[in-house]
């Protein structure tokens, strides 16, 4: 059985007001995603690893850090220096893998393999045992807002049948265009972490959005269970 997670993710929030956006889901959200963009890998830019230590004095809930940038060899253990809870790399930007793994949990964080929807899982099997989590891009990466892709879904399958097949402990993570219309689909699918931009901040309240999503993920597929609650 899987835990199905709900990642609100920080690229919807307002920018001017990350801290109350952080404090609009917590006790609900099981961790906060910060895209990281430095308008090379992605066209876009999105938190700096000063964000990240901002975010660590007004909310406790673990900071999952999407790094979408050209060098995350250079610059991945700092992110887990700072705070963060897991580090995700680009397949498609890393150089030194087993290098740039090996200093990120060695700063104290989880690891993560992102792939663009094109990039294939396979290419990276023999390297899977190193993360702790395996992202599903169902977007093209770098804006937010964008419609699910739904041509990810039979990877979303492949990858979790792999995952399944070889034992691998990893969650297995999407992010883009997940709403009240697509993670249902992507629940039966395999997924049991899903992060959520525009659904849950969009919404006049976050936490209640948040909630809706993961009770539609855990309806639509019999492997997910909720969440613990952790006692106070």
């Amino acid at each position: 059985m899987a835990t199905a997670q709900i990642y609100p993710s920080l690229l919807a929030a307002d920018f001017g007001r990350v801290a109350d956006a952080a404090r609009a889901v917590e006790g609900h959200a099981d961790w906060l995603h910060v895209d990281v963009m430095d308008y090379h890998f992605v066209p876009n830019l999105a938190f700096a690893p000063d964000t990240v230590t901002a975010l660590r004095t007004v909310t406790t809930i673990p900071l999952d850090c999407h790094l979408m940038i050209d060098d995350p060899d250079r610059w991945a253990a700092g992110y887990a220096e700072r705070g963060a809870a897991n580090v995700t790399i680009h397949a498609e930007a890393v150089r030194d893998l087993p290098r740039t793994t090996d200093a990120i949990r060695a700063a104290g964080a989880r690891t993560g393999l992102a792939v663009k929807p094109a990039t294939p899982v396979e290419r990276y099997v023999d390297d899977l045992h190193r993360f702790d989590l395996l992202l599903l891009m169902t977007i093209e990466p770098g804006f937010g807002g964008q419609k699910f892709m739904d041509e990810v879904l039979p990877k979303i399958e492949a990858a979790r049948r792999l995952l399944d097949d070889r034992g691998l402990d990893l969650w297995l993570q999407i992010d883009g265009g997940v709403n009240a219309e697509t993670i249902e689909r992507a629940a039966r699918a395999g997924v049991d972490v899903f992060v959520a931009g525009t659904a849950v901040y969009g919404a006049a309240d976050p936490a209640a959005a948040l909630e809706a999503l993961r009770g539609q993920a855990l309806a639509a597929s019999p492997r997910l269970v909720a969440p613990v609650p952790e006692k106070g």
